[in-house]
């Protein structure tokens, strides 16, 4: 599944493509969608953005498209006239001045009152998103080291969506990686300098994968791994998905484990108890 940063990338394109223009044409699959279509129509897109791994389309009617691409969900930008070459099933299709954005494959769409978000039930259970909520390293800290989460064994704790929207599984690994610290240990356990470090990282981290198009891992590192004949499936990441390739820091080999049933990836050494 597409992590923040992927999810914020479409929400640019889809910016991009339809941002700041008045809807021509509105197309949805649900009825319950269909039946509110024509009112779209002549609506202004204000703005696109996300939350976490939704995204949000903001009209200036105050009314707002929500969308959650879970596994299969992907948007198409394409001309009006020249439908994509897929063989997904159409979900919605958003139209200005010639040009279209077309959701495929998603089943999670509503439309909602900009002021009533805080109502949604998946809205409503997210922190706050690392690349669009302007948090700070101080803000970032801070929520690490609230009671609800203070006691909570990393590994586990930042898959929860609650801390901080839009973490998933490989952001889960560089963030521990780059923060040297184990997947055990607990924001209670750390000193006051590496629980800022740790939100320190998790900002930097979140914006590399965000404007390299998922690319966490260091550039030198990277060029190296290239040079060594590593896929960009290796080369991308510093630990995640390099079981059995040694650490770039130190050369011992990452080891993979499964915390959250989900797997996790470490160097042994750097990030040592």
């Amino acid at each position: 599944m597409p992590e923040g940063p992927e999810i914020r990338r479409t929400a640019d394109a889809l910016q991009k493509q339809i941002g700041g223009k008045r809807l021509d044409e509105v197309w949805f699959a649900f009825p319950e969608l269909a039946s509110q279509a024509a009112s779209l129509r002549g609506r202004e897109v204000t703005a696109v953005d996300s939350w976490g791994k939704a995204l949000l389309i903001r009209f200036d009617d105050d009314r707002v498209l929500y969308s959650h691409n879970q596994l299969y969900g992907v948007w198409k930008y394409h001309d009006e006239e020249r439908e994509p070459d897929t063989n997904r099933t159409l979900r919605a299709r958003l139209t200005a001045q010639g040009r279209s954005a077309s959701l495929y494959s998603a089943s999670d769409i509503s439309l909602w009152q900009a002021n009533r978000l805080d109502e949604h039930p998946f809205l409503s259970r997210l922190g706050p998103d690392l690349l669009t909520h302007d948090v700070s390293v101080e803000s970032a800290s801070q929520r690490l080291g609230e009671k609800r989460f203070k006691r909570r064994a990393l590994g586990g704790l930042l898959l929860d969506q609650s801390l901080f929207a839009g973490i998933g599984n490989y952001l889960r690994s560089e963030i521990l990686f780059f923060a040297g610290l184990s997947y055990r240990r607990r924001p209670d356990d750390l000193t006051t300098h590496q629980r800022d470090h740790l939100a320190k990282t998790l900002l930097t981290v979140v914006d590399r994968a965000y404007r390299q198009a998922g690319v966490t891992n260091c550039d030198d590192w990277a060029r190296k791994a290239r040079e060594r004949g590593e896929t960009r499936r290796h080369w991308r990441f510093a630990v995640f998905d390099r079981d059995g390739l040694p650490c770039h820091v130190c050369s011992t080999l990452i080891d993979r484990t499964l915390v959250a049933s989900r797997r996790l990836y470490f160097c042994p050494a750097c990030q040592a108890e």
